[in-house]
């Protein structure tokens, strides 16, 4: 047996900043090399961010990833840092020539390992996901090429992201090739119980390729994606060896004992790869003596996050990288009282810190008192900026020029404070959060150009009651410790905004169950037919009302174009309302009552 202590780099790059993800990369590797490490793991595609979507299609872009490798690559020799090899992700050329179906430029989603100043050889995701957020058939070619690399007598197979959700490929191509170490850079992103479904995957793949395998996740928000990280290791026969934090930065070190190379003679050779392609394994040598034996540092395992507390610390990374990534110094928001947006502006104070978060508070003539009283009350907890902008003369102005009646005169105020709340933001730079639910949005339970008028919408994906049971778990967690939480010593949603039957306040004694029926049982119908795509004979199969089931399928079909101009927002399930649930607004396909 050998050891070998690996660096997985768990970071969070910036799309299109490949100055910035290069001397992120630089700074990293040297604490690798604090660290004692013999090889560090970056994420998929590191230095140019993921996803990067139509990027890849200019030539520019990718010329520009393909000269920022090799840059970084002598860069990392000239900081004496180049013996001690990276493997990261980049987007590469592969050299093929055009063709219809193909795309522009052939790009290929590459890593490739870095040693003394060079690129000493390089892979491509062999396997591309077209479901789901991926499109992946659209911007890439396929890899056909298994770098096995010897390092300190152990040989290191690379293998990229998609490789170990689809059977055959690359995997199967290193149990025949045979290797002591799989290690597989990651852009994976968040959804809920997916780290369990990742982990049941790598320690199957691990048995299946016979080797111990390294998985280092991207963390960070980009868009409606968010990234958690937790990257792991597991050895030959699946058990978890190290395991990195969620929705962290982390440089996950560990000590592995593997074993010394098998196979004598270098060079390539081509393999079938089990799912009717072929792969050329190229075999080469770093290293062959293994290092002289060494006191192993004890591996690292995060602690587990229960599934509310990885979903609240999903949206409040998505919202602290978009206000970051995107330039904003502050974010505004309109206060009612009410449990969405207390819990918004909640996320808001944990991701920024409530200096820099402003609230409005605009009350109108069916606001009822402890409404106000409710956003004040929030106000003096988390100490956010606020400021009362009632809108009933405002909206008595709108009222003398045109008659508006009924739903018309209940959504211009509405619009009112949509104005108000982007008014304020082009005066003042403040990004505009909107504080619409999953529910709200299914249902078209929102206005447009009204409370959907905003920059991002943090709770976009979540179910009104998941938004209850975050707000009693963020409560619970006042005056502990956390990472992701702002230190608030008392509870920060005022308990009146949870318990409160909601309301929109656009007319007197006006309920949300005047419109919907009941939000514990609109949301188990959402999850079936949204989530799951099941027709109007299925959910009345699966126990749901037939009358129930006819009146929810005609809300959220009639709403469709409604999502369509809603901001983007975290992607916290396995459909949400954005690049998961592409349906045309022109359709006149109704699901038929059973």
């Amino acid at each position: 047996m050998a050891q070998l202590r690996i660096a997985l780099a768990q970071t969070n790059p910036a799309v299109g900043d490949l100055a910035a993800n290069a001397d992120k990369l630089v700074e990293w590797t040297r604490r690798a090399a604090d660290r004692g490490a013999h090889l560090v793991v970056f994420t998929e595609m590191f230095l140019t961010g993921y996803p990067v979507e139509d990027l890849v299609l200019r030539s520019s872009f990718v010329e520009a990833s393909i000269a920022a490798v090799e840059d970084v690559a002598r860069r990392l020799a000239d900081e004496g840092l180049g013996d001690l090899p990276v493997v990261v992700g980049y987007v590469d050329r592969a050299n093929l020539a055009p063709r219809l179906g193909q795309p522009k430029g052939a790009p290929l989603d590459a890593a490739a390992l870095l040693h003394r100043g060079r690129v000493v050889t390089k892979t491509a995701k062999h396997h591309l996901p077209n479901y789901g957020v991926f499109d992946e058939y659209r911007y890439f070619v396929r890899g056909d090429r298994l770098p096995i690399f010897r390092l300190h007598g152990v040989d290191v197979a690379i293998a990229v992201c998609e490789d170990l959700w689809q059977e055959g490929g690359p995997v199967a191509v290193v149990a025949e090739a045979g290797a002591g170490l799989l290690v597989v850079p990651n852009a994976s992103p968040y959804e809920r119980d997916k780290d369990d479904v990742r982990f049941s995957l790598v320690t199957r793949r691990a048995q299946e390729a016979g080797c111990a395998l390294a998985y280092v996740n991207q963390v960070g928000g980009q868009d409606e994606l968010v990234f958690d990280g937790d990257s792991v290791v597991v050895s030959a026969s699946g058990e978890l060896i190290a395991r990195a934090a969620r929705f962290s930065e982390e440089l996950l070190v560990t000590d592995l004992e593997l074993p010394e190379a098998r196979f004598g003679g270098l060079g390539t050779f081509q393999v079938d790869a089990g799912d009717g392609t072929v792969i050329t394994v190229e075999r080469l040598e770093l290293s062959a003596s293994p290092v002289e034996p060494y006191e192993p540092e004890p591996p690292a395992i995060a602690p587990h996050l229960d599934d509310t507390a990885e979903v609240y610390a999903a949206l409040v990374l998505a919202v602290r990288d978009y206000v970051a990534k995107n330039g904003f110094r502050s974010v505004i928001l309109g206060l009612s009282g009410g449990i969405d947006s207390a819990l918004t502006a909640t996320i808001a104070s944990d991701a920024i810190g409530p200096e820099r978060v402003h609230a409005v508070l605009m009350p109108s003539r069916y606001s009822s008192d402890h409404s106000l009283g409710d956003a004040q009350e929030l106000v003096a907890r988390q100490g956010i900026n606020a400021r009362v902008a009632p809108i009933a003369d405002i909206v008595n102005a709108f009222e003398k020029e045109i008659e508006l009646s009924g739903l018309a005169a209940e959504n211009l105020q509405a619009r009112v404070r949509g104005m108000i709340l982007m008014g304020l933001s082009n005066q003042e730079g403040h990004l505009v959060l909107t504080t619409g639910n999953k529910s709200e949005l299914a249902t078209g339970y929102s206005t447009l150009y009204g409370d959907s008028a905003g920059g991002f919408a943090p709770i976009k994906d979540v179910l009104k009651t998941l938004v209850w049971e975050l707000a009693r778990w963020r409560n619970a967690q006042a005056g502990t410790s956390s990472d992701f939480l702002y230190g608030f010593a008392t509870p920060p949603i005022p308990e009146n905004s949870i318990e409160k039957e909601p309301s929109a306040e656009l007319r007197p004694d006006q309920r949300d169950t005047d419109s919907l029926p009941e939000y514990d049982i609109l949301d188990r119908l959402l999850d079936d037919y949204v989530e799951k795509d099941m027709g109007s004979a299925e959910l009345v199969a699966a126990g749901h009302d037939p009358a129930l089931v006819a009146r929810v399928i005609r809300l959220v079909d009639l709403a469709e174009y409604k999502r369509r101009q809603y901001p983007p927002g975290p992607k916290i399930t396995p459909k949400n309302f954005g690049r998961d649930r592409r349906l045309p607004i022109t359709n006149r396909w109704r699901e038929t009552a059973p």
